[in-house]
Parts: structure tokens; C-alpha cells; sequence
């Protein structure tokens, strides 16, 4: 198959709209996965006989591979061909997808689990950096990169909607076999519509010192944050993997300042605009993971929802996301500076999350729920389509894969830590309520009763959780108007607010 197009440069390809829908397409079956297997794992673990400890791996078995590996599929993108990896990719994720719906046991579903992961780490830089190097006219751009941010915001939200329908009205197994029709749509339509410019590869020997000490490094990041939710913060074990992680990290930079190709050019990260776009966005998907997490809980325990109805609920904030992308965000970009985008729009997240932090046993849904989902998705929405254009913004073309894969690493680490982070503060919470109101529940005079104290302790942790996610929010918002300041992205064209340094070729056309 055809990998590159020598168009000239100035020449938009004409078939890019339609490339457009095939890489939305692999995008959403990787974003839906993050949480449509969420749904799916307690039907999954009675059919299979997962016990109780094993089953955080099959969330954890596709964080580990994916996060730690994505810097890697990055560079492989560059490597190979971003459209050669983006095609396998998906053949790989459509055959783990396959796996894990036909597993017949504990190790084969958490093989497939760690299979999707690997080739997610392959697809996702693949995908984002096939859109930066498509689209260079910056109108264009903007509209291109609003539909890829309302898909990667909304995506999750929607992972909980279908992986409710498929598990109350089919089987668990559907929620792993429903990327296979997924992929293989988006591998034919890129095979046939996508190309690839021809000046786009970097042809440099992989880095493999930089390779290992980056997987490694990550995985023990995203591990330790794993281990702390189960074993505790102060655990020999958790504090290994923090110490192993620090090294491993220190010594990959170390590296990366010394060799002739190195996997991750620092200069991708310490460009002033791209940093803070990495470091707004991770915090970011820590507050927005607390949400999916803490509401999903709290509607199902506590207020009885089912799992549709659950995903049904989450609705308002899908909605919200595709306008603020699309309506608010792709609209704006081309007019004002992305700080001004960036740092509103994860502030209005935040009071969304502050609404939802006074939820209680019998709250309103449309009176509290409902405006503060409203609010998070458009606040969230037209944050979230800058930072994807931003971060890609004025790369070399030949770092145009590891650059979309600091995107995704941000918010997966980001996720990671959010899950882990938010999951112990709520637990803490609501045993230190429990335990202060452990007089109240031995006089509790009927089971309803005490099961109402039950309650009241877990949505003091939500709320107590709620709470750290609406200060890491705004936290988001300072870094991204403190750290970013690049202009308007028509009138500038390269790193940062000024014309691109001599050594970067900009993505953008103007």
C-alpha cells in the first residue's frame, strides 16, 4: 500500500475529511475502551471466576502496557510510517479485542487485556500524529482537531452508555468484541483515503537504552499509583516502585541529553507552550477521572441507578463536550490565543465539579447532577481541542509521532494516578466517618437504617474526593494561562508566540 504522498506541501490532500472519519474512528474504540470494560468487570468476573485480587489486573494489566509503551509507539510511528502503524495498530487491537471476548479463563482475558494495550500504544500516537501532518491550514485545523477533542473528551463517557447496554442486554463478551468491527472499518478506510506527506519520517536507530529506561520508568509510575490504592501510600512496596520510577525517569533524561536520536527530543517538552499543554492536560484527566469514577459509584450504590441508566446520565456531559469542542473551542482557536481557551474552559470544569461536590442521598439529578455535567463537559470541551492542536503545534515533522504520544501519555499517567489517587483520599474519608459515627450505627434500630449510614459515609468520600479534583482543576486552568503563550495559531508559525525556531519545520501551512 502506498505510505507517503509527494503532494506539495502547499497542496492540501483533497481525501483528508474523509481521512478524518477513519482516524475519529480508531480514536474513539481506544478512548471507549477505558471505560466500557469498567461496566463489564463484574459480570465478567463471576463467568470466569476472577477472585477479588485479581481483578484490578484486567484494568491494570491494559494501563500498564499502554502507558508505559506509548512513547515508544510514538517513536515506531516516526520510525516506520505513521500510516503503517496506524494499520497495525488496529489489526492488533482487533485481534486482542477478539481475545478477550473468547477468554475462558483469568490469564488468557488479562494476556488480551496487556495485547490491546501494547498495540493501543501503537495506534493512539499513530492516529493524533496522522491528523497533525493531514491538516496544516489552521482554520481547517481547528475544525479537524475541535472533532478529535469532543471524541477524545466524550469517549469515556460514552464507553459507560454502550458498555451498559451491551452487558445488561448481550454479554460482557460483547464489550471486547465490539472493537473488531470498529477496526476493521477504520484499517480499510486507511488503507484506502489516508496519506501520508512524504517528508514525515524520521529514518534515525532507535533509541533502545531510552527504549527500556522510559517503559520501565512509566510502568513502575503507573504501577506504584496502582499499588498505593491497594496496599497503602506508606507500603515498602509502593515506595520501591515510586524510588524505581524516579531513577528509571532520571536516568531515560539523562540519556535522551546524550544521544545522537534520542527516543523523546527534550526539545518537544521544554518548549514552554507544549509543556504546559502536558501538564494542564494530566492534571486535567486526574479531576475528570474522579468524576467518572465517584458519580458512577454513587448513581449505582447509592441512588440504585442501573448500568444504562448510569451511562444514560453521563449524556449531558457528552453533550457538552461536542459543543464546547466544536461550537466553542474550533470556532475561537483561529481568534484568540489557546491560554484563553484552555485556562476558561478548565475553570468552568471546575464548577461543574464544585456543583457535584454537594451531592448527598436523595440529590436532585436535574437540579445538581445535570448542570454541573453540563458544565464540566463544555468547560472541558473547549479545553481539551487547543491542547491537541497546541501539542502538536510547530513540531518537527519527524517528531510529529512522539509528540502525540506526550498527549497521550499525560492523560493516561494522568488517569492513572487520578484512579489511584482519588480512590484512596474517598476510602480514607469514608472510614474516618464511619468510624466517628460507629456509635450511630451500633444504635441504628433497623437494617435500613444502618445501611443509610453506610451510604452517608461513602458520599462523604465522593464529596472529600470531589473537592481535591475541583483544586486539581483549577490548578489545570493556572498552569495552562501561567505556562502557555502562544499566540493565535494563524498568526504564528512555530513554537511558542513567535515565528518557529531555525531548526523546526512547522506543521502548520500558512
Amino acid at each position: 500500500m502506498p505510505e507517503t504522498d509527494a503532494r506539495p506541501a502547499t497542496l492540501p490532500d483533497p481525501r483528508r475529511w474523509k481521512a478524518l472519519i477513519f482516524i475519529g474512528l480508531a480514536q474513539l474504540m481506544v478512548v471507549l475502551d477505558a471505560t466500557i470494560v469498567n461496566i463489564a468487570l463484574p459480570s465478567a468476573q463471576r463467568d470466569l471466576g476472577i477472585s477479588d485480587g485479581n481483578r484490578q489486573w484486567v484494568i491494570t494489566a491494559y494501563a500498564l502496557a499502554f502507558g508505559g509503551l506509548l512513547l515508544f509507539g510514538g517513536r515506531i510511528a516516526d520510525l516506520w510510517g505513521r500510516k503503517r502503524t496506524f494499520v497495525v495498530g488496529l489489526a492488533g487491537f482487533a485481534l486482542a479485542s477478539a481475545l478477550g471476548g473468547a477468554a475462558a479463563n483469568t490469564a488468557m482475558l488479562l494476556g488480551a487485556r496487556a495485547l490491546q494495550g501494547v498495540f493501543g500504544a501503537l495506534l493512539a500516537p499513530a492516529a493524533l500524529s496522522l491528523l497533525a501532518v493531514t491538516f496544516t491550514e489552521a482554520k481547517e485545523r481547528a475544525k479537524a482537531f475541535g472533532i478529535y477533542g469532543a471524541i477524545a473528551g466524550g469517549g469515556g463517557a460514552i464507553g459507560l452508555i454502550l458498555g451498559g447496554l451491551l452487558t445488561e442486554y448481550m454479554n460482557w463478551r460483547w464489550t471486547f468484541f465490539v472493537n473488531v468491527p470498529f477496526a476493521i472499518v477504520a484499517a480499510v478506510g486507511a488503507v484506502l483515503v489516508i496519506r501520508e506527506p512524504a517528508e514525515g519520517r524520521n529514518r534515525n536507530r532507535l533509541d533502545v537504552p531510552g527504549v527500556l529506561l522510559v517503559t520501565t520508568g512509566l510502568v513502575s509510575l503507573v504501577y506504584g499509583f496502582t499499588r498505593a490504592e491497594s496496599s497503602g501510600w506508606t507500603a515498602g512496596s509502593t515506595l520501591a516502585l515510586f524510588v524505581a520510577a524516579a531513577v528509571l525517569l532520571t536516568a531515560f533524561v539523562l540519556v535522551e541529553l546524550r544521544v545522537k536520536a534520542p527516543l523523546l527530543p527534550l526539545r518537544v517538552v521544554l518548549d514552554r507552550n507544549r509543556g504546559g499543554v502536558y501538564l494542564s492536560l494530566g492534571l486535567a484527566v486526574i479531576g475528570m477521572f474522579g468524576l467518572f469514577l465517584f458519580l458512577t459509584y454513587y448513581l449505582q450504590l447509592v441512588r440504585g441507578y442501573s448500568p444504562v441508566l448510569t451511562g444514560v446520565a453521563f449524556l449531558p456531559m457528552v453533550a457538552g463536550m461536542i459543543t464546547g469542542s466544536t461550537q466553542i473551542g474550533a470556532r475561537l482557536m483561529t481568534r484568540v490565543p489557546a491560554r484563553f481557551l484552555m485556562a476558561p474552559g478548565f475553570l468552568v470544569a471546575s464548577i461543574g465539579m464544585l456543583l457535584l461536590s454537594n451531592i448527598g442521598l436523595d440529590t436532585s439529578y436535574p437540579m445538581l447532577i445535570l448542570p454541573g455535567l453540563v458544565l464540566m463537559g463544555l468547560g472541558m470541551g473547549t479545553a481539551f481541542m487547543p491542547a491537541m492542536s497546541l501539542a502538536t503545534h510547530g513540531v518537527q515533522p519527524r517528531d510529529a509521532g512522539v509528540a502525540s504520544a506526550m498527549v497521550n501519555t499525560s492523560q493516561q499517567v494522568g488517569g492513572a494516578i487520578g484512579t489511584a489517587l482519588l480512590n484512596t483520599i474517598a476510602a480514607s474519608a469514608t472510614t474516618g466517618w464511619l468510624a466517628s459515627h460507629a456509635t450511630a450505627a451500633a444504635a441504628a434500630a433497623s437494617p435500613q437504617a444502618a445501611q443509610a449510614l453506610q451510604f452517608q459515609g461513602m458520599v462523604h468520600g465522593f464529596t472529600t474526593a470531589i473537592w481535591v479534583s475541583f483544586g486539581i482543576l483549577v490548578a489545570a486552568s493556572a498552569i495552562a494561562f501561567t505556562l502557555i503563550n502562544a499566540g493565535r495559531p494563524d498568526a504564528t508559525a512555530g513554537s511558542g508566540a513567535g515565528a518557529a525556531k531555525s531548526d523546526e519545520v512547522p506543521v502548520m501551512v500558512h
